[in-house]
């Protein structure tokens, strides 16, 4: 219902996934959220954080039923949040994950089949075909 309450869930849920603590993994998104919101305008967001032995990056994207406050830059709601993780490596390797993800989600035919996605399944098919 908030942007704090839905980065935690995000990160419990990465957390999870990927076996490490969800609170570490929160602590270093919030620490990047309060350097400058995220939210690129156009109802996206891309929370991302360089998380401390983590080998590769990792994503997790979320459609929101009721889009929420992101204090974008736009000032507009976001209704898909892109949480990425990226590995503590040289700054050009985590800019090129960083920049592939906001390419996919500048495309207005991505966003509007993300949407349009009535499960996970198509979400995620939709992010992995998206150009």
């Amino acid at each position: 219902s908030d942007k704090t309450g839905l980065l935690n869930e995000l990160c419990a849920r990465a957390g999870k996934a990927l076996n490490r603590n969800p609170e570490a993994i929160a602590t270093e998104i919030l620490r990047r959220e309060e350097l400058g919101s995220t939210g690129l305008g156009g109802g996206i967001a891309i929370p991302h954080a360089r998380i401390a032995e983590l080998s590769a990056p990792f994503g997790v994207i979320a459609r929101l039923r009721r889009p929420i406050d992101f204090d974008a830059i736009d000032g507009q709601p976001v209704d898909i949040v892109f949480l990425l993780l990226l590995p503590m490596t040289p700054a050009g390797e985590q800019l090129n994950a960083l920049a592939a993800v906001a390419r996919k989600l500048r495309d207005a035919d991505t966003v509007r089949e993300l949407r349009a996605a009535q499960d996970s399944s198509t979400l995620y098919d939709t992010i992995i075909a998206a150009p």
